[in-house]
């Protein structure tokens, strides 16, 4: 075939919607899987688990399609309101064992390419909750990348996990659009994050805790390949 036939206009674009049905026909064909992860903002075993999850969906983007919804879950429910030293409060919490789960995150970040910080302010992260159960009723496909933005912060940036201001500004950094105004309501989100506590994170005793499928549960950070074979168990 020559090259003018080959850049008719009319070729051309018979040839994309050729290639856009075949494009349509391999998303429908692929199994869906629906994944729920009870997490706390402030636990950085979830941050490890995330982004071990997100190596294993690149990994299996051919093979399936991913909806993940974000549930929450409180590793201190007592935690203070205000914020207040993280050195403090964990070693106010552990002892002198701080340092050590310190010294083994920074490690475990490093290995992630990130570098963990220890400086700032902790507390509690209801408010984190409120955001991330917001973000997953007006704009479910952003909720994931929303996640991604509160841990990076509060990780490794030093941002306090109960500061308005930050989760406002993480919003809007992924187009989350009402944040401001839902937060200033310190009741706006709170019964349906105790509603899903009760039914997402009820019966378990530590996080991250996935859930996929319905049926196939993994706790803990696992490594992307442990989440690859839930994903054909689930899928199965």
């Amino acid at each position: 075939m020559s090259s003018k036939i080959l850049k008719s206009p009319i070729l051309r674009f018979f040839r994309g919607k050729v290639i856009m049905a075949e494009s349509a026909s391999n998303t429908a064909s692929k199994k869906l899987i629906q994944i729920d992860v009870s997490s706390d903002s402030v636990c950085p075993w979830c941050f490890v688990g995330k982004k071990n999850l997100d190596k294993a969906i690149e990994a299996s983007k051919d093979q399936y399609n991913f909806e993940i919804r974000w549930r929450p879950f409180f590793l201190d429910p007592s935690a203070p309101k205000e914020g207040v030293s993280k050195k403090e409060f964990y070693l106010q919490k552990y002892g002198n064992r701080y340092q050590g789960m310190f010294a083994r995150m920074s490690e475990v970040f490093k290995g992630l390419g990130l570098e963990f910080d220890t400086a700032g302010l902790t507390g509690n992260s209801l408010d984190s909750h409120r955001l991330i159960h917001y973000t997953g009723k007006q704009a479910p496909e952003k909720q994931h990348t929303l996640v991604e933005e509160l841990f990076i912060g509060y990780f490794t940036q030093g941002k306090f996990i109960g500061d308005r201001e930050f989760l406002v500004e993480t919003a809007n950094k992924v187009g989350i659009e009402g944040a401001e105004e839902f937060l200033s309501d310190p009741n706006n989100g709170v019964t349906e994050v105790k509603e899903e506590l009760a039914k997402y994170s009820k019966n378990i005793t530590g996080v991250p805790n996935y859930t996929i499928n319905g049926k196939v549960k993994l706790s803990g950070a696992q490594p992307p390949e442990t989440f690859q074979s839930a994903f054909k168990a689930a899928s199965a």
